[in-house]
């Protein structure tokens, strides 16, 4: 057993006590309640699903294992000469709360290079569709197709111990993760470059590998890192996340799961944000004749911009109350390796326009930049630049934080997942019922007006 499971496997069997003690002695204990709003305005900061994998602080954006972003690419150990850690490294993370050693990063180096080798038919499927196809339909479908290499689906249906679905799920999961850069970059080439694939590395690591195989050189391999460990885990309630984990509570395998998560992460209001960023911003350059404007012009654009009641895309978020600590990793390689790039030079005068304008205007919650605002510029800059493609980019880091937390649900036993529905009508009379019970009219206090 290698070390990254014997220590899963360690966790495991002290957590289970924990799950098992709550369920049991307290399962009546209230944690939150449901308004009409949330009801009606898809569930919107419920508190209904439990995950330890990641968690997302309002002022210090998202955590993983307790861990900030920042601490994360501190603490986590660097291939040699590397700025960025190695992409094994948070996967061991994820798994089991625990910084790992150098050397126990190389033996999950080891175990996904074991693992990278594609079936033939993958390519197959993959050469089959239009040349014209969406990638992230591409994606999702050559995942798809590897269901019949699932040794959890086998395994099931020999009967294996419910104690033990996270043993061949854990299986699942690394063969898959290992295969992802292969799948993302024959994609790539089959869309974008005439089919001319370059062969995978044995000697490298996940991000370098997948930089390798795009063609793109150095530091593009820390780009890759960097994206993929950013994009990894964003709680359980996101879209891509609640799919993967919802899909899989009905004990379908990772690649039926991970196949739903990326269909999910492929709806314009959740991972195609970068692009639209992009294209923002690369209207606002040609508007400006390709010209730098000053702080005054750029003021007034953002302004005008407002004033006729758009938003400026990639700035505020749902949760954060400050900027996204994604954002800032991004900036800070900006500012080292292309701070004399045109788009970027665009974005950082952005960030210092913008959020004065929105606080002023008094209607975002957060005016700070979140991490759509600059990964697309990145890509573009060391030439990728097919919108469309970002999202498998997104997708890849996904899969790390959501199979890690599959791997957990099976090994803690979570049930299918069902809530309960009501009517309209039953909304209507509860409201009635409220309003005729409260003073106001039962009327909330944070209810919008119009």
């Amino acid at each position: 057993m290698s070390v990254l499971k014997e220590r899963l496997h360690q966790k495991i069997e002290e957590w289970r006590p924990r799950t098992q003690k709550l369920v049991k002695d307290y399962c009546d204990v209230v944690i939150d309640q449901v308004t009409i709003a949330q009801a009606i305005g898809g569930m919107r900061g419920l508190k209904s699903l439990v995950t330890d994998i990641s968690y997302l602080d309002p002022q210090e954006g998202i955590r993983y294992r307790g861990y900030t972003l920042p601490e994360v690419f501190e603490k986590l150990p660097k291939p040699e000469g590397a700025e960025m850690p190695y992409v094994e490294g948070l996967f061991f993370l994820l798994l089991t709360g625990d910084i790992p050693t150098a050397s126990e990063v190389e033996e999950v180096v080891d175990e996904f290079r074991k693992r990278r080798i594609l079936p033939r038919y993958v390519y197959e499927v993959i050469d089959a569709f239009p040349s014209f196809s969406p990638p992230m339909a591409i994606f999702s479908a050559a995942i798809l197709t590897m269901q019949r290499e699932s040794f959890f689906a086998k395994k099931y249906q020999g009967g294996i111990s419910k104690m033990d679905y996270w043993d061949t799920t854990f299986e699942d999961s690394l063969n898959l993760l290992a295969k992802l850069p292969e799948v993302a970059s024959y994609i790539y080439a089959k869309l974008y470059r005439g089919g001319q694939r370059i062969q995978s590395n044995p000697n490298l690591d996940m991000g370098a590998n997948f930089a390798h195989m795009m063609g793109i050189p150095k530091p593009y391999d820390d780009v890759s890192r960097l994206n993929f460990i950013i994009h990894a885990d964003h709680e359980s309630g996101n879209v891509s996340a609640h799919t993967g984990h919802l899909v899989a509570s009905s004990l379908s395998d990772i690649y039926l799961s991970i196949s739903a998560m990326l269909n999910g992460l492929a709806g314009p209001l959740h991972g195609l944000a970068n692009q639209e960023v992009l294209r923002w911003l690369q209207d606002l350059v040609e508007k400006m004749d390709g010209e730098i404007p000053t702080e005054d012009e750029m003021k007034q654009f953002v302004w005008d911009t407002l004033n006729s009641g758009q938003v400026i895309p990639g700035f505020g978020h749902a949760v954060l109350r400050k900027t996204d600590p994604r954002y800032t990793l991004q900036r800070e390689f900006c500012l080292t390796h292309m701070k004399d790039d045109l788009l970027f030079k665009y974005t950082d005068m952005l960030y210092k326009v913008v959020p004065p304008i929105l606080q002023e205007q008094g209607k975002a919650k957060n005016p700070w930049p979140n991490v759509d605002a600059q990964s697309g510029i990145i890509h573009w800059h060391y030439g990728i630049k097919e919108y469309e493609f970002y999202t498998v980019l997104f997708g890849i880091g996904r899969s790390l934080g959501i199979t890690a937390n599959i791997i957990w649900d099976r090994a803690l036993g979570y049930p299918l997942e069902r809530p309960k529905s009501i009517t309209t009508d039953m909304l209507e009379k509860m409201a009635m019922k409220a309003a005729q019970a409260a003073p106001d009219n039962g009327k909330s206090k944070n209810c919008k007006e119009d």
